[in-house]
């Protein structure tokens, strides 16, 4: 680990603070048709973005995006979140992280032009698992970019597994194992819908935004949070603040924030200012 960067438990000056953003996979993709990039959703994100890195340079942050109708698609057909066995689901395991690596590409375009110093660090190079889980990570990539004034861009990706042959890890995943290496103060996940609801919005318009969830509550929560809209191999809304209670418990200071990305200007206004009551906050 580099110098100047804190342990769990330890507070970070604010040159140091870390906020993680995850672009959800239904956000910059059409998921309910395959291979279909939201190209203009995707460049507008990336000024907003921008614009709170000029707004805030003593900030660092951490980039992340979702599969969509990319990985997500090829995943399901091959299986890959159960594992690899034989020559097809290999293959469907190179495919899945060439499809990955695609929209991954638009992704860092976007953010390009937008002026930020973004880099791409593949997790399949980064993590390994077993039985499905990340058992160790080689953060050494991340630290020397944030170090270097870079800002690392992950993605759902696949991953070698020690007893499953190939598995997928979802961004939330990666962001979880990073988090050991790099605690962060923030992690923000954008995706269509403006944080949890108290049922489906899409579906119920007489559904009530939750502004703010403690822990302790998500097991009364389970029917609100409900699945994913779209083909999602990586566990939908419930799976993915699962993740994220589950690092809030291990970083008591940490503040995780639900918003939605479908409105303009609604990241860029979160992301200079977390503070405001915008989506949902989950919290210890």
């Amino acid at each position: 680990m580099a110098p100047g960067w804190r342990g769990p438990g330890r507070r970070r000056n604010e040159r140091n603070m870390i906020h993680y953003i995850k672009l959800g996979g239904s956000l910059i993709t059409d998921k309910n048709k395959p291979l279909t990039p939201r190209p203009l959703v995707i460049q507008r994100l990336a000024r907003e973005i921008a614009a709170a890195y000029r707004a805030h340079p003593e900030r660092r942050f951490i980039l992340g995006h979702g599969s969509g109708s990319y990985g997500h698609v090829v995943g399901q057909k091959y299986a890959i979140r159960e594992g690899v066995e034989d020559a097809r689901g290999w293959r469907g395991f190179a495919e899945t992280g060439y499809i990955a690596g695609q929209l991954n590409r638009l992704v860092l375009a976007a953010l390009l032009r937008a002026g930020l110093p973004a880099v791409s660090l593949p997790p399949s190079s980064l993590v390994a698992c077993a039985e499905g889980k990340i058992v160790s990570f080689h953060a050494r990539p991340v630290v020397s970019a944030l170090h270097h004034g870079l800002i690392p861009l992950l993605f759902g990706d696949v991953a070698f597994d020690e007893t499953r042959g190939g598995v997928i890890v979802s961004t939330e995943e990666v962001f979880a194992a990073l988090a050991d290496y790099l605690p962060p103060d923030r992690l923000t996940l954008a995706g269509v819908v403006d944080g949890v609801y108290t049922s489906d919005p899409l579906r119920d318009p007489g559904a009530r935004p939750i502004p703010r969830i403690r822990v302790g509550e998500l097991d009364a929560l389970a029917e609100a949070l409900g699945g994913s809209h779209g083909v999602d191999v990586t566990g939908g809304m419930a799976g993915k603040v699962g993740e994220m209670a589950a690092l809030v418990r291990r970083f008591p200071h940490l503040r995780v924030h639900l918003i939605s990305g479908e409105t303009p200007g609604r990241l860029q206004r979160h992301l200079i200012d977390p503070d405001l009551p915008l989506g949902t906050t989950l919290s210890l």
